[in-house]
C-alpha cells in the first residue's frame, strides 16, 4: 500500500510529527471506546461513540472553516440532545463510564478533522502507517506498566479491563485478535482516505451504518437490547446525522 501511495518518501516526510500527533489522538479515542465497552452494553457504547460525526461537523467549522447552515446546526443540537438522553444525567441509571464513549467520539472527530487538514500534504498510507506505529508504541508502554497486574483494580469494569494483568491468549483468541487488527487497519485506512478527499461534514454521516451493527451484535452475542429511552436517543442521533448529510447534498445541488 505504501509503495503505491507515495512510497517511503511519504513516510519520512518532514511533517511526520503531525501524523504522530494525530496517531496519539486516535489512540486516546480507541482506548476510551474499549474502556466504555467493558462497562456498557454494546449498542449504548456504539451509539454514544457516534456523537463523533456531530463533533466532526462542529470541528470542521472551527478548524477547517467549512460552512454549515442554521438547519444543520439545529440537527446537530438534536443529535447532542440524543446523547444526553442516552447519558441520563441525574438519573439513577446514569453511569460514569458512559462519558468514555463520548470522549472517544470527540477524540476521534479531532483525528478525522486532522486527516482532512493533513490530506493535502500526506498520503492515506502515510497517515495510517504512523497511526499504527503510535498504537504499537503506546500499547507497549501500557504493557510494561500494567501488564504484570500489579495495579489491578476491579472496582469498576473499565478500570479492571485497563489494569488487569496480561495473559497469553489461546490460539483461537489470537487468531480472532489478528483478524480484528487486520479489519480495523483496513477500515481506518479507507476512512482516512475518505476524509482526505471529501469534506469532513459529508463523509461523517455515512459512518452511522455501524450503529445498526452495534445493536445487532450486542443482541446476538450478549443478549443486550436497548430500552425505550436508549432507542429514543439512538434515533435522535441517527436522524441528526442523516439530516446533516441530506442538507449538505441539497445545498451542493442548488
Amino acid at each position: 500500500m505504501v509503495a503505491t501511495d507515495g512510497g517511503l518518501r511519504q513516510l519520512l516526510n518532514p511533517g511526520w510529527s503531525r501524523m504522530v500527533s494525530r496517531g496519539f489522538v486516535m489512540f486516546v479515542a480507541y482506548t476510551a471506546y474499549y474502556l466504555g465497552l467493558a462497562a456498557l452494553p454494546m449498542a449504548t457504547t456504539v451509539a454514544l461513540y457516534f456523537s463523533a460525526p456531530l463533533f466532526i461537523t462542529v470541528l470542521s467549522v472551527v478548524i477547517l472553516k467549512e460552512m454549515v447552515g442554521p438547519r444543520r446546526w439545529l440537527a446537530i443540537a438534536v443529535g447532542f440532545a440524543g446523547v444526553l438522553v442516552m447519558l441520563r444525567p441525574g438519573s439513577t441509571l446514569f453511569e460514569i463510564a458512559a462519558i468514555l464513549p463520548v470522549a472517544s467520539g470527540l477524540a476521534y472527530a479531532l483525528a478525522m478533522v486532522q486527516a482532512r487538514h493533513l490530506g493535502g500534504h500526506y498520503s492515506a498510507a502515510a497517515l495510517a502507517f504512523w497511526g499504527n506505529i503510535v498504537f504499537l508504541f503506546c500499547a507497549s508502554v501500557l504493557a510494561l506498566i500494567f501488564g504484570g497486574g500489579q495495579f489491578a483494580d476491579e472496582s469498576s469494569k473499565s478500570m479492571g479491563f485497563l489494569l488487569r494483568g496480561w495473559v497469553v491468549p489461546s490460539q483461537h483468541d489470537l487468531l480472532l485478535m489478528m483478524a480484528c487488527g487486520l479489519i480495523a487497519a483496513l477500515g481506518l485506512t479507507f476512512l482516512t482516505q475518505a476524509y482526505r478527499i471529501a469534506q469532513a461534514n459529508i463523509v461523517a454521516p455515512f459512518e452511522y451504518s455501524a450503529m445498526i451493527w452495534g445493536v445487532v451484535y450486542g443482541w446476538a452475542f450478549w443478549g443486550d437490547w436497548p430500552d425505550t429511552v436508549a432507542w429514543t436517543g439512538i434515533f435522535m442521533i441517527i436522524w441528526a446525522g442523516i439530516y446533516v448529510l441530506w442538507r449538505e447534498t441539497r445545498t451542493k445541488a442548488v
